[in-house]
């Protein structure tokens, strides 16, 4: 090859590389890395789309209950495991139907397509995780909502309502002062 084609050839492979890693980058902030589950951002585009094709679905806030004395009590790398085992059940309950996401610390969400079975969620997510040759206590609190029952369909709306009913299930009044609780 001689020095001129060289010349026009390697502005092309660095942009066709640094393409390639921003790519990468962009695909792996999409997803949490300690749980595989999407991240926010990751999460709400799929969401939004299935808000928009789908009357029926219903929108799930989850979080976990006494994370942090399961951190203090255990360790964190036990506060990991649950993580992980949460996501891994969240996701096992939404399969093709429905898509589950991190939002961070201890807060899941998903959305389904369709009228789920909450009961079977809430069985799977309370049960304990087997980790280190110890059963770790885990409880879940599940806020929903049915886009049916909101008066105009959006997912903030949506998220708002699960998360007051959230709260509603975990008998506080949430970290931001009492709630109405909107079915």
């Amino acid at each position: 090859m001689d020095t001129q084609a060289l010349a026009l050839a390697l502005p092309l492979i660095g942009w066709a590389s640094h393409t390639a890693l921003l790519t990468h980058r962009l695909a792996t902030a999409r997803r949490d890395p300690l749980t595989g589950l999407r991240t926010r951002a990751g999460w709400t585009v799929l969401a939004e789309r299935v808000v928009r094709r789908h009357r029926d679905a219903v929108v799930l806030l989850l979080d976990l209950d006494d994370f942090k004395n399961l951190n203090d009590s255990h360790g964190h790398a036990a506060g990991d495991f649950a993580l992980v085992v949460t996501a891994e059940r969240l996701t096992a309950w939404c399969g093709r139907h429905g898509i589950a996401g991190r939002l961070g610390g201890d807060e899941f969400v998903a959305i389904a397509r369709q009228a789920p079975d909450l009961e079977s969620l809430h069985r799977a997510l309370n049960q304990p995780v087997a980790y280190a040759g110890r059963r770790l206590p885990v409880s879940v609190s599940v806020g929903s909502c049915r886009l049916t029952d909101l008066p105009v369909r959006s997912l903030s709306d949506a998220l708002a309502t699960a998360d007051s009913a959230m709260y509603a299930a975990k008998g506080t009044s949430g970290r931001r002062g009492p709630r109405t609780l909107n079915r």
